[in-house]
């Protein structure tokens, strides 16, 4: 006959009149009772979950909705001072007043895009950048070094530093050639 191994022997020093072995019966029972907390849990765990992305949806859109109540907020000032403008300018017989008056309000408006991220991209005289600028024609000039931009049609912007609007402008083909002119 073989000698126990050492786990057969702490097996056997477990059973004991106060520890017996558990019956089949018992096994099965308890197995069972763990399957149901097993899968109790796991229900919860799902509504959990469900309950978790239902409320992630609804915050995100909330985000959406209320995101530019800041920026709102400090643009209001700015309307009320443009239709004060405009009933001063419906009465004003001076057009620098009017100007200047425009002036400030489209100063006013600028600064408070910038504090909400707004930049504006004015490239005159810069190398042009594809990245930044759109060029929607070339022109010759002796002023302007060949592939600067001549002029700025229309101002790009970043927000944040990501591109919102592409500057459109005039790119300098260097100076005029003898053929052309």
């Amino acid at each position: 006959m073989s000698e126990p191994s050492d786990t057969e022997i702490k097996d056997a020093s477990q059973v004991t009149p106060a520890n017996p072995v558990p019956k089949p019966e018992e096994q099965l029972a308890a197995a069972k009772q763990e399957a149901v907390a097993s899968y109790d849990r796991y229900t919860r765990a799902v509504a959990d979950l469900e309950n978790f992305r239902k409320r992630t949806v609804r915050e995100k859109e909330e985000l959406r909705q209320f995101a530019a109540s800041g920026l709102m907020e400090d643009v209001i000032p700015v309307l009320d001072n443009l239709s004060l403008g405009l009933a001063a300018a419906c009465q004003q017989k001076d057009v620098k007043a009017i100007v200047a008056g425009v002036t400030s309000v489209l100063e006013q408006l600028k600064g408070t895009l910038a504090r909400h991220g707004l930049k504006e991209i004015n490239p005159a005289g810069q190398r042009f950048d594809s990245n930044f600028h759109e060029c929607i024609s070339h022109q010759p000039s002796a002023d302007v070094a060949e592939e600067h931009v001549t002029q700025v049609v229309r101002p790009g912007y970043t927000l944040n530093g990501r591109l919102l609007r592409p500057a459109s402008v005039i790119v300098s083909s260097g100076p005029a050639k003898k053929g052309e002119a």
